[in-house]
């Protein structure tokens, strides 16, 4: 028969907990500007205390506060009640892409609205239209999807009546949408342009029938197999490099860095020398709480004694308000805290704001701006991330003005972004029919005074979104 001993230890451990009002500021601090007033509005519906204050609210605002303490002391109340709930039936936040204009998703639906289809098959149509990336392209394999409808929409369908489904998608315009790999994109847009000319007709059959060799740009070993000319063939290659390869990013729904706008979180005006930076309030609501209430509670408090239950409504009201100030002061504290790192970033950066050139950015990482400001770097990275600044050369991701130091001959040290600026510029200047190879460009980055091994030239071109030297070869 085994024994055990049983020992007893004593130890101490620290840990940190939030509070629900902390996590609920720091989910505050996250959230880029459009997706803030949808959060506002969110708070709104489900708070009555909590509206949108207007011009007239602003003169009479000043009120007597509400003494409620004496009325409602802790120990005739139970303490679950005293709290303040803070939280939104749903934790996670709405998707919304940060860009102007149409969705693509209500687009092509307008669009379905013309064809003819039987409601079956129109539902069928929007399911597959909801099922596409911010790229417009269909990811997902068919038979997994004919699963998804039967179980979300209850249709019972094969994949051959989904095939023919698709196709009527992929009808629509932008044309390219409903693809499911690159190859059928370009060759959904070149149908579109039916009849096609013979430069056209090449460069179908290109894609048709020789997709991997014009993708490895094997481009020798596709003149002889075509048994085209060289200006031919150069000319179906233009052809193919007109069109789009993520049709989806035309439309407002696009979250790709090639979405044509963003909603700036800031505001930085320069005129005449002098800077003006502002937090963008454009479509953020003022909040208030609404007087009704406020009244209900004097109109409580000035009848003396007062039965359990309407001290129960009382309580409920009261636990209102508080959540509503807090609210209205997280959203007072976000403005401070965001603005406050701002002016950091720019005092640090301010020479790069005079004109945006990329030379003029400073090595910066997060813990310069939180000994600036005194906040802790996770609360630096929260404001910095998914954030936006209008200036005057265009709007640029905050995350952009961050970068690692690193030194030159000289001693000097300079921003990993001035290397980049200069890596891209002599990719733009290289002769494309001999692209420079990354060893190559790593010997001129050397002879510069910048010392960066190979694989950090391969990174650097890999986030700049340059691909390799073969892939840049032309004609």
């Amino acid at each position: 028969m085994s024994s055990f001993n049983h020992k007893q230890v004593q130890g101490l451990q620290l840990q940190q907990k939030l509070s629900p009002q902390q996590i609920q500021m720091i989910k505050l601090l996250e959230l880029p500007s459009l997706l803030l007033e949808q959060r506002i509005k969110q708070e709104v519906e489900e708070n009555p205390v909590l509206e949108e204050r207007t011009g007239e609210d602003k003169a009479a605002e000043e009120n007597k506060e509400i003494s409620v303490d004496e009325y409602l002391r802790e120990d005739d109340t139970p303490a679950y009640k005293m709290r303040t709930n803070n939280y939104s039936k749903d934790d996670r936040q709405p998707m919304v892409y940060i860009s102007g204009g149409r969705s693509l998703t209500e687009y092509l639906e307008e669009q379905l609205g013309y064809k003819d289809l039987t409601p079956r098959r129109l539902a069928v149509a929007k399911y597959l239209v909801g099922s596409l990336d911010d790229d417009g392209y269909l990811r997902r394999d068919l038979d997994s999807i004919s699963d998804d409808i039967a179980f979300s929409i209850g249709l019972d369908l094969d994949v051959v009546e989904l095939e023919e489904v698709l196709a009527v998608v992929q009808e629509l315009e932008p044309a390219g949408v409903g693809a499911r790999s690159l190859q059928e994109c370009l060759l959904l847009q070149l149908r579109a342009l039916e009849p096609l000319n013979d430069t056209q007709e090449l460069a179908r059959h290109i894609l048709y029938s020789h997709f991997d060799d014009f993708a490895k740009k094997h481009y020798d070993r596709l003149l002889v197999r075509l048994g085209v000319s060289r200006e031919e063939f150069a000319e179906a290659i233009e052809e193919i490099r007109h069109l789009s390869p993520k049709p989806g990013n035309l439309y407002g729904d696009a979250t790709d860095d090639a979405a044509p706008y963003v909603v700036p979180d800031f505001i930085l005006d320069y005129r005449e020398g002098e800077f003006d930076l502002r937090l963008n309030s454009y479509n953020i609501p003022d909040l208030k709480i609404n007087r009704r209430y406020m009244d209900m509670l004097r109109s409580s408090l000035s009848g003396g004694t007062t039965a359990e239950q309407d001290k129960e409504a009382v309580q409920f009201v009261k636990s209102k308000i508080d959540s509503a100030k807090w609210f209205i002061s997280a959203i007072k504290q976000r403005h401070d805290t965001l603005m406050g790192t701002m002016t950091e970033i720019f005092e640090y950066q301010r020479e790069y704001f005079v004109d945006g050139d990329a030379r003029r950015l400073k090595p910066m990482i997060l813990k310069d701006i939180a000994d600036r400001t005194g906040l802790d770097v996770s609360t630096i990275s929260r404001v910095v991330n998914s954030k936006y600044i209008q200036t005057h050369f265009g709007i640029i991701p905050l995350k952009s003005l961050f970068s690692e130091a690193m030194q030159t001959d000289s001693g000097e040290e300079v921003s990993s972004y001035e290397i980049k600026q200069i890596l891209s510029e002599c990719i733009e200047e290289e002769d494309k029919r001999h692209p420079l190879t990354d060893e190559a460009l790593m010997n001129i980055l050397n002879e510069k005074g910048y010392h960066i091994a190979r694989r950090t030239v391969a990174k650097y071109r890999e986030m700049l979104r340059i691909p390799v030297a073969r892939l840049r070869r032309q004609l």
